[in-house]
């Protein structure tokens, strides 16, 4: 016999946590128990927090589930797991996004309208710094869904960063070129954008029955903002409640990456949380 430390976490916050991870990745207990060689019955216990299984257990099953299991181990030992830079990147890029979109949409009517108050070029890098800041804001939730974990919304985040892609480069094809004007597709752009804000807000919603209050003001105002989007009958007062779902989004993403290295997002709690094993 070896003598190791083997971390045991204290059900049933870690069969919920698995239950959760699980099925955010739309997978079945059958799936599940393939990928780390257990049965149905053991991965049925631990989810329903009958049992508490050993280290090496939950490691399995966190691989298996894509989870960052060691970090979670770092925390147990006292050592506070750090957030991603990417996520402190997104939130500057956050602000800078919510002001310079603003010149943007106030802008580009004048464009359109064929009177524009700034060169070409101006209007390019300005549009430029809004595409590029919102897709590093929108890649710090897709990082942040790895450590709270829902699939609709990295799918919609996923497809909001292709879309900007693309539209950026049908922008910029525009403003260079005489194949086609900005008001050629403005409105297809704006019903694309705002299809895809509603489908952001489902997503922001699977988070409703862990930050209640928060995700379900965030969602409604997406889904309320991309309806409006959509239909491109009230483009513009879609402003207010898109306005307002940008900036919880930047409140719940600085909520989140502080809990992130909390030893309470898996429930732990040193020496109640935590025991060690003989192996």
């Amino acid at each position: 016999m070896v003598n190791q430390n083997l971390y045991v976490m204290k059900q049933p916050e870690l069969g919920k946590k698995i239950s959760e991870l699980r099925k955010a990745k739309r997978m079945t207990q059958e799936e599940l128990v393939k990928k780390c060689n257990l049965n149905v019955r053991t991965v049925q216990r631990i989810e329903a927090g009958e049992v508490t299984p050993r280290s090496f257990t939950i490691k399995a099953l966190f691989d298996a589930l894509g989870y960052p299991w060691e970090n979670q181990i770092n925390d147990v030992q006292g050592i506070k797991a750090k957030p991603s830079p990417i996520l402190y990147a997104a939130i500057g890029a956050a602000v800078l996004y919510f002001f310079i979109s603003m010149f943007e949409i106030g802008i580009e009517p004048e464009f359109i309208a064929g009177a524009p108050s700034v060169s070409t070029g101006a209007f390019a890098w300005i549009k430029s710094g809004s595409y590029l800041f919102y897709i590093v804001f929108l890649l710090g939730w897709v990082k942040l869904t790895d450590s709270f974990p829902n699939g609709i919304l990295k799918i919609a985040l996923w497809i909001m960063i292709g879309a900007n892609v693309i539209w950026y480069i049908i922008d910029l094809t525009a403003l260079f070129t005489d194949a086609f004007t900005l008001g050629d597709y403005y409105m297809v752009k704006i019903s694309s954008f705002g299809f895809i804000y509603a489908f952001m807000g489902l997503g922001y919603l699977g988070y409703k029955k862990r930050f209640s209050f928060i995700a379900t003001i965030l969602g409604a105002l997406l889904i309320l903002s991309g309806a409006l989007l959509f239909t491109g009958l009230g483009a513009f007062l879609a402003l207010i409640p898109w306005t307002l779902a940008e900036i919880v989004q930047i409140a719940l993403m600085v909520f989140l990456i502080q809990k992130i290295g909390r030893s309470s997002s898996l429930g732990f709690s040193q020496p109640d949380f935590l025991r060690k094993e003989l192996v």
